[in-house]
């Protein structure tokens, strides 16, 4: 998911890795255009449900409930600690953290698109990954 910045470049703010579910949710909540794009780097499975359905799917089945608080409970977590980490580490603590946690994904994933989530630039990001950390 990611939004476009003044000057008009993409700015990555969250993955989806497999099993997890992505959208803006103040959108969501608010009934509201949104202002990210979500785009699929790799085969994907889509659903988009609109809110009214939603509901009345969560008040038929009341199990979807608890899986969606989960999943959202996660998201917030994850955020949370990608916030965290932005304020506490340098960039290249921040990116040893994100690689050593995730390094099938970046194997997978286009550099642009990493450097962008971790607030790099491209080359900083093909520095770093020279350096072997």
């Amino acid at each position: 998911m990611y939004f476009l910045n003044k000057k008009s470049v993409e700015q990555i703010v969250q993955f989806a890795l497999e099993g997890w579910w992505i959208t803006d949710y103040s959108s969501f909540m608010n009934n509201t255009p949104s202002e990210y794009y979500i785009q699929a780097i790799e085969a994907s499975e889509i659903v988009s449900v609109d809110k009214h359905k939603f509901n009345e799917m969560l008040r038929e089945f009341p199990r979807l409930e608890k899986y969606f608080r989960i999943m959202t409970q996660k998201t917030l977590a994850a955020s949370q600690l990608k916030t965290k980490l932005l304020y506490e580490m340098s960039k290249e603590e921040f990116y040893v953290h994100f690689n050593s946690s995730f390094p099938e994904f970046m194997q997978r994933v286009p550099q642009y698109m990493i450097a962008s989530y971790l607030g790099l630039t491209p080359e900083y990001l093909s520095e770093l990954r020279k350096k072997n950390l």
